[in-house]
């Protein structure tokens, strides 16, 4: 008999929600913006010059519950530098067929190099393509980048990288990449 009172209090709640406002959202037409922190598709970040965060050590692919990542690391050379420090991520796919967008990759990253943004259109009647490959996850070049590979600034080491000590690109990165431009020409900081 003492639980009588606990369903009609069950059927209360399901009744008093029967005359509540019902929220439509009208979408594709109207998209709602998401949450801040919401998990969306990922994205590979750069430095301020445009090296790649990613030093190619999989602990994103380890970190996966799902095993939807999957890196191959590479070492740098002195010719062909694509993040600072001795490697970086040749090969780097996320499997969106597997990913359960639980931001652990996030999480386990020691360059904060893998981010979540905030876009959730991911749909498509392919297969194939919801695997992203790198060039699908790397963020684009942003305006004074350069694109890897180059060379670090003179004097400067992955630790002044990973410090924040790098804010662009220098005179030096640009006399290796661009010979014959130098400091006062467009474009070339000072």
């Amino acid at each position: 008999m003492p639980e009588l009172p606990q369903v009609f209090r069950g059927f209360g709640l399901t009744f008093a929600q029967m005359f509540m406002k019902v929220t439509t959202e009208q979408y594709p037409e109207q998209k709602v913006p998401t949450q801040p922190r919401y998990h969306g598709r990922h994205q590979l970040n750069r430095y301020p010059d445009g090296l790649e965060k990613c030093i190619g050590c999989e602990l994103c692919a380890w970190a996966c519950p799902a095993d939807a990542i999957y890196v191959e690391g590479a070492d740098n050379t002195e010719g062909g530098r694509y993040s600072p420090g001795e490697r970086y991520g040749r090969v780097y796919q996320i499997n969106y067929l597997r990913c359960i967008f639980c931001g652990m990759c996030i999480e386990a990253c020691p360059t904060r190099a893998l981010t979540m943004r905030n876009d959730y259109e991911l749909a498509d009647d392919n297969r194939e393509s919801l695997i992203f490959e790198k060039k699908d996850l790397l963020a684009p070049l942003q305006a004074g980048m350069l694109a890897p590979p180059h060379e670090m600034p003179d004097g400067m080491t992955d630790k002044d990288y990973y410090r924040g000590d790098v804010t662009q690109v220098t005179a030096s990165q640009l006399l290796a990449v661009e010979p014959g431009r130098g400091v006062g020409d467009p474009g070339v900081p000072a």
